[in-house]
């Protein structure tokens, strides 16, 4: 029997293992003890279900070695938790003891033996399994593991490279298995809340296709034809409105969706959507059901989500955010106060006002004295200037209440008062103020709210609850754009399928511009975890947007354009970013974190190195030859 002491020193260092304090609390989303873990396979019990109730029986489990203590005792490890085993000091169970003592860490292995209680005072209450032990009696190495490149703990800090290229090793830590197993409980609940509640139909569409105008990149397959090429779907987009013209009614599916650029820690080049599309549905109903089909998906333990979810037009979110993705978690509102300053003689605030769309604006940042130092104020305006070219000058709230800064020199009393009264300026809080065109000023400003935040919280402020979701609809977007290379062109702000909002439909044929759309954003906690709209379902008026609107070539979209004539009905749709989402709820720093084998940060798998060159011959039936840059020929040479 392990001393007493050696047992108090390794329960009161389990924690340091990652376990406890990494494995969050079960799921709501599947009722516990419905599942049986055990049926089909040889062990009796997983690691992490023995209990008191358990004393006396026989068991046998499989699993991980977590960790060993000299000979007396190891930790067992599966996905469900972790199982102490005592290893017999007996001569006649010597063996034993020798096989497992000798075992290397994270060898899978099993072991049959008595459920024991443990000694009293030595019970672990932060273990689930804390109040028993096994006895082991019989053993059994099924494979030795091999010097690991990293612990397998969550505590042990790995570079990501690193942890993408042994995937399958970091895949056995506790926050990874939790993540998966969330995940697949989410969307089970959200199939059983569509299909068994709703009527909707699970249908797979193609990922060999054909380009899409607009939108993103898309990855190329070659055919053996030559010179045609299938494209990856970045959407089931174009698929889902024909299964409304077929009279498919309600469709959804998980899609795998594709995208060809960079990816950043909210993209992968494949990513997943929960891909939603029904006919005789306006705007309010797609709303309601994905407020309902969240709050019924939604983990309890993340609490409860409280509908409708507010509501707010993009332009609301431009003016008072800066950004169509705003984070209400907090205030620090962009405030106006182009009236203010219109009577003062400050010569860039008349220049700014002086323009059609010219305005000046400002945010105040709480106890930005306190939390913020001149080097961070220096760089929030410094990045305005970068990121937008937008000019910012600062204000500071001094003790006695008044203004410090080169512009209220130049500002009356009243005006100062107003100007404070409109921020609700306090003691020792910092303004950021910015004079231009409207659109640039909100969003140099929305961008300089969230860095403070970033500053402020980093300083010690609390300022975003982590435990709080926001869930918020943005709507009534503009139908189209300007491109930004070339402004007198436009494209669809949304994609070519969306539809005119009702009220602005003769805009369209007039003033495209100032066209509104029936597209709608789902955003939480500043970021878009869902977007969608009512579709185009006239031929003709589909036709114009491409041909007159967005000057494409709808000889691509042939196929789309005559299905619109034989009766298509009024459909609209909506997509969640499922990696998203899931990353959100367990606050996982990136999408990478709730995705099984996800690319690197280039878009790489580092662990099965692809992309990958293939050889000549095999280019050979796809008529494709390789124009190699001058530094790789050089190094295939070499």
């Amino acid at each position: 029997m392990p001393c007493p002491r050696v047992l108090r020193l390794f329960r009161g260092g389990l924690l340091r293992l990652g376990w406890e304090l990494a494995r969050p609390a079960r799921s709501s989303a599947s009722a516990p003890g419905a599942a049986d873990f055990n049926s089909f396979v040889a062990r009796t019990n997983t690691c992490g279900e023995l209990r008191s109730a358990h004393v006396g029986q026989e068991v046998t489990l499989y699993g991980w070695i977590q960790y060993q203590r000299q000979g007396l005792f190891l930790v067992l490890r599966d996905f469900q938790g972790l199982t102490q085993i005592i290893l017999p000091q007996d001569e006649a169970h010597s063996h034993v003891r020798k096989l497992l003592s000798n075992a290397p860490v994270e060898s899978v292995v099993r072991v049959t033996g008595i459920v024991s209680s443990r000694p009293p005072g030595q019970e672990n209450p932060k273990m689930p399994t804390g109040d028993i032990e096994v006895k082991v009696e019989t053993a059994e190495i099924l494979n030795s593991c091999k010097k690991l490149p990293f612990e397998i703990k969550d505590f042990i800090k790995k570079s990501e490279a690193l942890r993408m290229k042994y995937r399958y090793l970091d895949l056995r830590s506790f926050q990874l298995q939790y993540n998966l197993r969330l995940r697949s409980q989410i969307v089970m609940r959200m199939r059983e809340y569509l299909c068994n509640l709703h009527g909707f139909v699970d249908v797979e569409t193609p990922t060999l296709f054909k380009r899409t105008p607009g939108g993103a990149k898309e990855f190329l397959v070659p055919s053996q034809e030559a010179g045609k090429f299938y494209s990856l779907p970045q959407s089931p987009q174009q698929f889902k409105q024909l299964l409304m013209v077929g009279g498919v009614d309600r469709y959804f599916q998980v899609a795998r969706c594709y995208r060809d650029e960079g990816s950043r820690p909210d993209r992968q080049p494949e990513f997943t959507q929960i891909d939603i599309e029904m006919s005789f549905v306006d705007q309010a109903g797609i709303q309601r059901l994905i407020e309902g089909l969240l709050q019924y998906s939604w983990p309890q333990e993340r609490g409860a989500v409280t509908t409708p979810f507010p509501a707010m037009t993009y332009e609301e979110a431009l003016a008072d955010y800066g950004t169509d993705k705003p984070d209400t978690r907090f205030g620090m509102k962009i405030v106006d106060i182009s009236d203010i300053l219109r009577r003062s003689d400050v010569q860039f605030v008349q220049n700014a006002l002086s323009y059609p769309r010219g305005t000046v604006k400002a945010i105040c940042i709480p106890q930005g004295v306190r939390y913020l130092k001149n080097k961070d104020l220096e760089s929030l305006k410094e990045s305005a200037k970068s990121q937008f070219n937008q000019e910012v000058m600062d204000m500071i709230c001094r003790p006695d209440g008044s203004l410090k800064s080169l512009l209220t020199k130049l500002l009356g009393k009243e005006q100062q008062s107003e100007l404070m009264r409109a921020l609700n300026v306090q003691v020792d809080d910092v303004v950021l103020l910015a004079a231009g065109e409207h659109k640039r000023v909100c969003s140099a400003l929305g961008s300089l709210r969230l860095e403070s935040a970033d500053l402020l919280e980093a300083a010690g402020m609390m300022l975003r609850d982590p435990t709080a979701f926001h869930f918020l609809w943005v709507v009534d977007f503009p139908l189209f754009l300007p491109k930004e290379e070339n402004p007198d062109e436009l494209e669809s702000a949304h994609h070519p399928f969306t539809a005119p909002h009702p009220a602005d439909t003769n805009l369209l044929y007039s003033d495209p511009t100032k066209v509104r759309s029936q597209h709608y954003d789902l955003v939480l906690n500043g970021n878009e975890i869902g977007g969608g709209s009512i579709r185009i379902h006239n031929a003709e008026q589909q036709r114009f947007v491409l041909e007159k609107v967005l000057k494409e070539d709808s000889e691509v979209l042939s196929h789309l354009l005559e299905a619109l004539e034989f009766g298509a009905p009024p459909h609209g749709g909506i997509a969640l970013g499922l990696d998203r989402l899931i990353s959100l709820i367990v606050g996982a720093p990136s999408i990478r974190d709730v995705i099984a084998f996800p690319k690197s940060f280039r878009g790489r798998d580092l662990m099965g190195n692809a992309p990958a060159y293939v050889t000549p011959e095999e280019l050979e039936p796809y008529h494709i030859q390789v124009s190699w840059p001058v530094a790789e020929t050089e190094a295939k040479k070499n």
